[in-house]
């Protein structure tokens, strides 16, 4: 498949994460207050979208609070500046087995295994424009932990999401989820046409070398527009790479700490990188308004 490259391109900042980066570096946001003034520093410097996942603002670790959630958005929403909020909705399917001689019962330490509805509950709260639909299950890099999302689980979910009039972004780690996806479209289960994120360099899903990408790249439909990333390292080395094969761009702190040799990067810093990059190879940047157009968004106000 020739390539053909994007001259209008998008970045999405994933501001912090679900994973344990809270104590390896001090600019991952961890309080709500944090995590949008984070999110807001990336929109001036490029970020058209920003991909949000909450913390507990003392210990830093994941957590599923609506009232985090709520806040985050409502700091973001009320802020000098557009962005399009993509909120999370991979919490909730971690399986931790135990010993290999006795894997169940599951270990509670770690575990979070909840129901489709409560899964999207801070999605139907705050009702971003985007939301994740991470669109299978697969071996995470910790040796028994699982992310779960079988077929019943994302059809419900998805459903929910059309319903709820919040995009999906599908979330493929490997080249089975977004056969998966094509299937969830054909379903009438999620609109097309689709937004997808492809995941690379995620151990233990697809690794991030370009023959895989391209697998990938090649695996999405003509019509859906997708982004893509990698992590640590790769981060920006992808950047080029998506551009180059038709793709937006994701940066930020959920994948990488990084922004040179012994310096650790703030989100914004990332986003700012990016942007010179893809403008360098001869493509513009595209801000929120262009992004609503683009995907078929409607900017909202949360219930009150």
């Amino acid at each position: 498949m020739p390539l053909t490259m994007n001259r209008e391109v998008f970045i999405t900042c994933a501001v912090t994460g679900s994973g344990g980066t809270q104590d390896r570096s001090p600019h991952v946001p961890r309080s709500p207050e944090e995590i949008a003034n984070s999110a807001i520093a990336a929109a001036k410097a490029g970020a058209a979208v920003v991909h949000c996942h909450v913390r507990d603002p003392e210990t830093g670790v994941p957590s599923r609070k609506i009232e985090y959630y709520r806040e985050v958005t409502d700091r973001i929403r009320d802020a000098d500046v557009d962005v399009v909020l993509n909120l999370t909705a991979g919490m909730g399917g971690d399986m931790i087995f135990g010993d290999v001689e006795a894997p169940l019962p599951l270990k509670e330490d770690g575990t979070d295994m909840i129901g489709a509805s409560e899964r999207v509950a801070h999605v139907a709260e705050c009702l971003p424009e985007i939301c994740t639909l991470d669109c299978g299950t697969m071996n995470f890099a910790e040796a028994d932990y699982v992310m779960t999302n079988t077929p019943g689980m994302l059809t419900a979910m998805g459903r929910m999401m059309t319903e709820l009039g919040v995009k999906p972004e599908i979330e493929a780690f490997d080249t089975g989820h977004l056969w998966y996806a094509k299937q969830l479209v054909k379903d009438g289960v999620l609109d097309a046409p689709a937004l997808v994120q492809l995941c690379m360099g995620v151990p233990w899903g697809a690794p991030d070398d370009l023959n895989t990408f391209m697998a990938m790249v090649n695996n999405v439909p003509d019509d859906w527009t997708f982004s893509a990333f990698s992590l640590g390292r790769n981060q920006m080395a992808y950047v080029a790479a998506a551009v180059l094969a038709g793709g937006n761009v994701r940066v930020g702190l959920e994948d990488n700490l990084w922004l040179g040799k012994g310096e650790l990067a703030q989100n914004w810093q990332l986003v700012e990188r990016a942007g010179t990059i893809i403008e360098n190879m001869g493509a513009r940047v595209i801000g929120p308004a262009e992004v609503r157009e683009k995907l078929g968004l409607t900017k909202r106000a949360p219930k009150a």
